[in-house]
């Protein structure tokens, strides 16, 4: 199964993060992890989210009900209001998989955010003005058995407009074409991405308003084998939530597909909680004040984050 199948068939992860999350609070990124990415193509904007179930996981919808999304008019409007959004959402180790834990440094942000510059090299910079937060939290598995660790990071970022966040989305999708190798930071390169974006409701299942796929490979200097990369980007109104999966090096096609599966159903978790706290904030309810953090359970905030 090539690389392209094993992310098709694992696209389908996404509805098993309707499943109630029952895990623990133990959590671990790379430049184009802690960018928060850039991501896909312009998608509808609706403004009904589907319905959550309760402790931070919720029911994914079904091919034919509502994305998950942000209606503008109840996202963070303030720098202030966007941080205690960004760090208020739960984003746990086991979202992704058994055996993971939190990654030193593992928060980068909100104040900064990763920028694929004009010599392709990811660099750490401040926020635009049309960016009001952006927050990665990374996460490892350690190698076991002869086997390489591997690497998830997860950012979720606050555009001022849904209009902003589309055109992240556009940007994203267009980098590996001006980019054919993009340098992570001083030891790693990330080479032949392939990239491909869905609104929601096109081609495939998508829970989200819409959402970019990347797959590709990464070397590290001084080591001759390549590891498979992953990126997802998805967004919800004017908030965008990107991952990235740097796998181990030889990582059977089997493993390849539990860890990508695993991935995008962590992804679907931190979704369904962006859209319970749309939903919280338009019915007006006691947890949904313009200064509370989105529903969730047991937060996973560590403050203190440095660079890459």
């Amino acid at each position: 199964m090539g690389r392209g199948q094993v992310l098709s068939a694992a696209a389908v992860a996404l509805l098993l993060a309707g499943c109630t999350n029952g895990g623990h609070d133990d959590a671990g990124a790379t430049p184009r992890d802690t960018a928060g990415g850039s991501s896909s193509t312009a998608g509808s904007s609706s403004t009904a989210g589907s319905s959550a179930a309760s402790g931070g996981a919720s029911a994914s919808p079904s091919p034919s009900s509502q994305p998950y999304t942000l209606a503008e008019a109840v996202a963070p409007k303030t720098r202030a209001e966007a941080v205690a959004f960004v760090r208020g959402l739960t984003v746990q180790s086991d979202y992704f998989g058994t055996g993971y834990r939190r990654r030193d440094p593992y928060e980068l942000g909100p104040a900064d955010w990763a920028v694929l510059g004009a010599d392709c090299l990811w660099r750490r910079e401040a926020l635009p003005s049309t960016v009001l937060a952006s927050l990665t939290r990374s996460f490892v598995r350690p190698g076991t058995g002869g086997s390489g660790a591997v690497y998830v990071s997860l950012t979720v970022t606050v555009h001022t407009s849904t209009r902003q966040a589309r055109r992240d989305m556009a940007s994203s999708l267009e980098e590996p074409l001006r980019c054919p190798q993009e340098r992570l930071n001083a030891t790693d390169t990330v080479r032949g991405m392939t990239s491909r974006g869905d609104p929601f409701g096109e081609q495939r299942t998508a829970t989200t308003d819409d959402d970019l796929t990347e797959y590709g490979e990464y070397v590290v200097d001084g080591d001759t084998k390549a590891r498979d990369f992953d990126w997802y980007k998805h967004r919800l109104g004017p908030v965008t939530v990107a991952a990235t999966v740097r796998h181990a090096a030889g990582e059977s096609e089997k493993e390849q597909t539990a860890l990508t599966e695993a991935a995008l159903t962590g992804v679907g978790y931190v979704t369904a909680n962006v859209d319970r706290y749309g939903r919280d904030r338009a019915s007006d309810a006691p947890s949904a004040s313009p200064s509370a953090s989105p529903s969730a359970s047991s937060s996973t905030e560590v403050k203190g984050a440095g660079d890459e």
